[in-house]
């Protein structure tokens, strides 16, 4: 299992991110670099991401803004 990140305008349009993210071994590892990295990625650009697992979608979209 995989768990990756999408990154988009607030359109819903995929943007590339700030921080080039990997592929997680867990939600929780996901959910984890996401807080740790979320204000470089909103800063680089990005608005809203959303959680894929293996292609299907958790979650999201999710504001990167407070």
């Amino acid at each position: 299992m995989a768990w990756t990140w999408r990154f988009e305008k607030s359109d819903g349009t995929e943007t590339a991110p700030a921080v080039e993210p990997e592929d997680f071994a867990t939600q929780g590892d996901a959910e984890s670099w996401i807080g740790q990295v979320w204000k470089e990625l909103a800063e680089g650009g990005a608005d809203q991401v959303r959680l894929f697992e293996d292609g299907t979608e958790i979650y999201g979209p999710m504001s990167l803004h407070p």
